[in-house]
């Protein structure tokens, strides 16, 4: 999915475990057989993209200019 551009000074992003069972119908359709992604937030709590993979919303982060962090 397309990172959106936060508004926030902060470039610090969250990376957190979802299940996808957890989701709307439509978006668990889009994920492919896979039971968790990952979500990325900034530090206002707003969701800024998923991805089915760390490593990939790691490299997502850095490449848009954010620090990310992982939120156990």
């Amino acid at each position: 999915m397309e990172m959106m551009t936060s508004q926030s000074a902060d470039r610090t992003v969250y990376v957190k475990t979802i299940d996808v069972i957890d989701l709307p119908r439509e978006v668990r359709e889009q994920a492919e057989g896979l039971e968790q992604i990952y979500a990325v937030h900034d530090s206002a709590g707003q969701q800024l993209a998923l991805v089915g993979d760390r490593k990939l919303a790691f490299a997502l982060a850095r490449e848009h200019d954010y620090a990310p962090v992982l939120v156990h």
